[in-house]
């Protein structure tokens, strides 16, 4: 089986990127998407797409850092022109944290969301505590035809409203963990088609690596999870995940 990690953060890390895609590969990882958070995460993506064939970059501001949007939306907009760069984004709200305020927040989203429209880029979307306000500014702003809402955590009810928006759902490890019911019935209602599948490295191992760092290498643990929740064969998943992965973030002229 062959996978694609549709969002993962694989700079930073306390090992060399390249080791850890070596180790993805073998296991049959063989799309890994790099998202940015910041400006300086952003270029690390970018250059790592760059020489590594496997890897894509998403570049944006992450919402606990969109008070940084004035003094770096500019360049990160100019980043989305290189080579490798197929997103924009992380970027989105984040009301349980608040590390940066929500007026803010909102800004740096709705012009993320603009860059998305006017290139005609991916939407990778982060949301948290925020769920009807998401819903609101990309109802006011416009929802890109390539919206992603990564580790997405809501139940069915927010699933219907992220899929009648046309929204991708992008399933981390949290799909495995004892206490996300409310997750798994979600997945289990979502159509195929409209999935995909993520590790977030190196956050929310999936089980059973928990109290781990997360890694590319574990994403067949999570699409077994995933796979388990639908009610479908894990081979089904692993196929399905990385045709749309990429139809819609890789490939990102082919809808």
């Amino acid at each position: 089986m062959t996978w694609a990690d549709s969002h993962c953060h694989l700079t930073g890390l306390d090992e060399s990127a390249d080791d850890v895609i070596d180790r993805a590969r073998a296991v049959g990882v063989e799309v890994m998407v790099c998202v940015g958070t910041d400006l300086a995460s952003s270029r690390d993506a970018v250059a790592l797409a760059q020489r590594q064939p496997e890897v894509f970059a998403a570049v944006g501001l992450h919402p606990h850092d969109a008070s940084r949007w004035e003094s770096e939306g500019a360049e990160l907009e100019g980043l989305l022109g290189e080579s490798g760069v197929v997103a924009v984004g992380e970027c989105g709200l984040d009301y349980y944290y608040g590390h940066s305020p929500a007026d803010a927040q909102q800004a740096a989203f709705r012009a993320q969301i603009r860059l998305a429209l006017d290139r005609d880029l991916p939407l990778v979307i982060h949301t948290r505590d925020a769920w009807p306000e998401t819903f609101v500014i990309l109802r006011d702003v416009g929802v890109p035809r390539r919206t992603i809402f990564h580790c997405f955590t809501g139940d069915a009810d927010v699933a219907r409203e992220a899929l009648d928006l046309g929204a991708y759902l992008s399933f981390s490890g949290i799909v495995s963990f004892k206490n996300a019911a409310d997750l798994r019935e979600a997945a289990a209602i979502a159509p195929l088609d409209r999935v995909l599948v993520e590790t977030d490295t190196p956050y929310l191992a999936p089980v059973p690596h928990r109290g781990r760092e997360n890694r590319p290498e574990f994403l067949p643990d999570v699409g077994a999870a995933l796979a388990a929740a639908m009610g479908r064969s894990v081979d089904e998943v692993a196929r399905a995940t990385l045709a749309t992965t990429r139809a819609v973030l890789t490939d990102i002229h082919s809808l």
